[in-house]
Formats: structure tokens, sequence, C-alpha cells
């Protein structure tokens, strides 16, 4: 595992719940991660992922969102992008859920309600395991 330089990470946060997306950003900011984009639903994030990719290092996202959800966002990045990190956040903690979103290749899942602590550990573990040909 690589020593991770924080402000130099990228991540898109995928979320249509204004407090959810500041209470990430509060809690990505105090990681030392400030080059944080958002998209209010999966199409935005989507049509965001197409243009500019190369532009995250990796994805935070919702599931349960109008327009797009973030288990059909997942399956449509997969298929460009199967190494991309992807942090599935949701109160769909069900067994079925966890099983679909895994099979689809999502690198973590946090249920909601979760506590800053719990969501720093999955960034930091998904930080880590980046490759590191993804941080240019």
């Amino acid at each position: 595992m690589m020593a991770v330089d924080f402000n130099r990470l990228r991540v898109l946060i995928v979320e249509d719940n204004d407090y959810s997306a500041k209470f990430i950003r509060t809690v990505l900011g105090n990681l030392g991660i400030y080059q944080v984009f958002t998209a209010r639903n999966g199409k935005d994030a989507l049509r965001f992922v197409d243009s500019a990719e190369e532009m995250i290092n990796f994805i935070i996202c919702d599931w349960n969102m109008p327009h797009m959800t973030g288990y059909e966002f997942l399956c449509q990045v997969r298929s460009v992008d199967p190494d991309i990190p992807f942090l599935m956040v949701t109160a769909r903690a069900t067994v079925d859920a966890v099983k679909a979103a895994q099979d689809k290749g999502v690198s973590a899942y946090i249920a909601k309600p979760y506590k800053p602590e719990e969501l720093e550990r999955k960034v930091v573990a998904l930080a880590k395991s980046l490759n590191p040909s993804r941080l240019n």
C-alpha cells in the first residue's frame, strides 16, 4: 500500500440530498480532499464521467436517486471502467441489495445513517487501494 496525498485526490459525489452531499464534502475536507465534484443523480453523474472520467479518482454514490439510481449508475460505470473505486452509500442495506452491488463490482458499501469516522475509514481504505496511475 502506498501513502496517499489526499489533497491530490479528486472525488465525485453523486447524491440528490443537499444535506448528505454537504456532510460527505465536509468529511472529505477533514481528510484534506478538496477537489470534489458533485452530481444530483446518476444521469448527471454519467454525463460528467463520460466527459471527464480522467478528472476523478473515485466515486461516492447514493443508491436511491431520481432519474437513475446509484445501482444503475454503478452498472454503467463498470461497463466502461471496471477499476475506479466506487463507494455506495445507502439506507438500503438488505442482503439482496448488498449482493447485487457486489456482483456489479462495488468497491465498498456504507449504510445510512453513518458516523463521519465510518466514512473516513472507507475513504482512506479506497484511497490506499488506488492504482498510482489514477493519480496523474
